[in-house]
């Protein structure tokens, strides 16, 4: 099963086509943000593809979900470019990389934040460039500070492409206004799909005539989430499409429509704490129990939400978050 066609987002990719022809000898910004499922990441795939001239050089960086550190974006870039031959320190080249040998030195914030920012100019090199920044809520204060001055740097002939979900966060929300406010930045908030757009993507599915009753009732059921909608459409696969609107919601769906309203004070805390990547020592720490009392929630909490793993149980959070 095809992922859904990516419809109704044809002016924001219009828009984002259109700065990227007018780049100059100067860094634009794209932020782009929405709930989850809603095609951020689809539509910064879709600008890639659809840009001309095609891009010399591609920056991609993503947050981890566990264990987050300092430039986590940077290390990021770095294992998917050829960073071997930039002109910085080899030791705060190993640091910014998170190499399990790094040295134990480390440089100053400041220090850091210039050979940080000097990386990313050098794999930029004459551009034109573009530099991705997925999941901006998830990433760490550094990597935030950095793409803030990336934004800003003079001469970087590159365009900063951002998605993030709504910002929860003080740090992440000043991040997005701060890349927002640059000269010529857009900004873009994706929300659901109308119902006529859910039909266009009923009809490339069906070449029978889809009845309005199913397109509206499909509708509903996902509320116009383009993500929600490929996994029903992934469900149903070979059935009539009457069944988009008999068939159970797959279970994962069903678990992000829920609130956790059975489970304790105490688990929702440890649920936050398994969706920020804490481990169950570090639990036991900041909560004031013991390593074995964390396990036991980790253990109801799996059971009450049906979630198969601690892994699972941080996406579903981190989905709804």
């Amino acid at each position: 099963m095809l992922p859904v066609p990516m419809v109704g987002r044809a002016g924001e990719l219009a828009e984002i086509v259109g700065v990227w022809s007018q780049l100059a000898k100067a860094p634009c910004t794209v932020v782009i943000t929405g709930a989850p499922g809603l095609g951020k990441s689809r539509l910064i795939a879709a600008a890639l593809e659809a840009l001309d001239p095609v891009p010399a050089t591609v920056i991609l960086g993503t947050a981890r979900l566990h264990t987050p550190a300092p430039y986590d974006w940077l290390a990021s870039a770095l294992t998917n470019a050829q960073a071997g031959d930039l002109a910085i320190p080899k030791d705060a080249l190993a640091w910014l990389a998170q190499d399990p040998d790094v040295p134990k030195e480390r440089y100053a914030p400041s220090a850091l934040l210039r050979i940080a920012t000097k990386a990313v100019h050098e794999l930029v090199k004459e551009g034109p460039a573009v530099i991705v920044a997925d999941d901006l809520h998830a990433l760490d204060p550094a990597s935030l500070n950095l793409l803030g001055e990336l934004a800003t740097a003079a001469e970087l002939p590159a365009l900063l492409l951002v998605a993030s979900r709504q910002p929860e966060t003080e740090l992440v929300a000043r991040t997005v206004a701060r890349l927002s406010g640059t000269p010529r930045a857009v900004r873009q908030h994706l929300g659901p799909l109308p119902e006529p757009e859910v039909a266009t993507i009923l009809f490339s599915r069906y070449a029978e005539s889809m009845p309005a009753d199913v397109v509206n009732g499909v509708w509903e059921r996902t509320q116009g989430n383009p993500y929600w909608l490929s996994e029903l459409l992934a469900a149903t696969a070979g059935a009539p499409p009457t069944a988009l609107l008999s068939e159970p919601m797959p279970g994962h769906l069903q678990l992000l429509s829920q609130e956790p309203s059975t489970l304790t004070a105490r688990e929702q805390e440890v649920l936050a704490f398994l969706a920020a990547g804490l481990s169950n020592k570090q639990m036991a720490r900041s909560m004031g129990i013991s390593i074995r009392t964390v396990a036991v929630h980790v253990s109801n909490l799996l059971r009450k939400t049906g979630l198969a793993s601690r892994t699972e149980a941080a996406l579903w959070a981190a989905r709804r978050s």
